[in-house]
């Protein structure tokens, strides 16, 4: 579900990246008054799970679509919201400016629909009502797969507003959102049973972290967790990331639907062309691939590349799955320990003082 710019206008990217940036700062100063101990690294290798997790597309049967996860959710309910946003604000920094993965004018879209969204409305509103204190139950299990259903619906929809607000005549509201939600609604389906395995993974090695995250101390100790989350990641991007569906993604399928193309072409004048410019510089793997002579990295009007061979055994694949599984860790923990450092830091002049 990752916006190209060819769906926002300048004065909607704007305000979105205003929206999103609002957002990552409120949430920095919140994690900085966090106590646990565990959740850089928890940062760390959930950014890398994710990352890889983003990497494999399913296909929908009976459609030609396929998905492929937000992640959204499962982050915030083992980090917390504000943590899981900063996290997957890096996921989505990471795509685009080393990946061509999303644009770069569309990237504050991009994190209020998969990060905003899922952390402060399905997850408050929608997964704590339901679940209450039952995380690990039968309850709390029902309550992931409502919340990741609605967390996805809320973010289609969210789509179609945007493309709608920025006068994108070739996608009207009616057309486009009768064909984005019920695609989407597969794809959140998904998405529930996912975090719901991976939870219950979690849940049989490292109960105690699947507490509330405004609960759980300094005491919770979460090695054989994190081993196994970078073991996943690793596999899922490395290998797992080959046998990634070939049809376009929901968005795309949309799209196409209502315009006959799954890609929308524009302008690269002004804001627009910059940004797309920059991208062309910074993606070094644009497309999870090597550049190729003549084919500059393009500025993401798709969430994946074009079709090829099913299963895609590549090494540039299994490079982008490692290299952007790195990154992502390392930028989120290196979010999180600057994060920590400032705040150890103001306590210090409080403490002289």
């Amino acid at each position: 579900m990752h916006m190209a710019d060819a769906l926002v206008s300048p004065a909607v990217g704007g305000t979105m990246w205003a929206a999103a940036g609002g957002s990552i700062a409120f949430c920095a100063r919140k994690v900085k008054q966090s106590p646990r101990d565990d959740l850089v690294p928890l940062m760390g290798v959930m950014g890398a799970f994710v990352f890889a997790a983003q990497m494999i597309n399913f296909s929908i049967p009976g459609t030609g679509s396929s998905g492929h996860l937000g992640g959204g959710l499962i982050l915030t309910l083992l980090l917390g919201p504000c943590a899981a946003l900063l996290v997957i604000a890096s996921v989505l920094t990471v795509q685009a400016f080393f990946f061509a993965d999303g644009g770069l004018l569309a990237l504050g879209c991009n994190i209020v629909n998969l990060g905003c969204i899922p952390a402060f409305i399905a997850y408050p509103l929608v997964y704590r009502g339901l679940a209450g204190n039952a995380r690990s139950t039968s309850r709390g299990r029902a309550a992931t797969m409502v919340a990741a259903i609605v967390g996805l619906q809320l973010g289609a929809f969210a789509v179609v507003l945007e493309t709608r607000a920025s006068g994108i005549s070739e996608l009207p509201f009616g057309a486009f959102v009768l064909l984005m939600q019920p695609i989407h609604l597969a794809i959140g389906v998904v998405e529930g049973l996912a975090t719901v395995a991976a939870l219950s993974f979690i849940a049989r090695a490292r109960p105690e972290a699947l507490s509330a995250p405004s609960q759980v101390g300094t005491s919770v100790r979460l090695r054989s967790v994190l081993v196994g989350v970078a073991v996943c990641a690793a596999i899922l991007g490395g290998v797992a990331s080959w046998f990634a569906s070939t049809h376009p993604d929901g968005l795309e399928w949309s799209i196409a639907g209502v315009s006959g193309r799954e890609e929308l072409r524009s302008s690269r004048d002004g804001l627009r062309g910059k940004l797309a410019a920059l991208q062309e510089a910074t993606a070094f793997l644009p497309g999870y691939g090597f550049r190729t002579t003549g084919h500059p990295a393009a500025p993401a009007e798709s969430d994946r590349p074009t079709a090829q061979p099913w299963p895609a055994v590549s090494a540039e694949t299994s490079l982008s799955g490692f290299v952007g599984g790195s990154l992502t860790l390392a930028l989120a923990c290196l979010l999180g320990l600057g994060l920590r450092a400032g705040a150890r830091r103001g306590a210090g002049r409080t403490g002289r003082g």
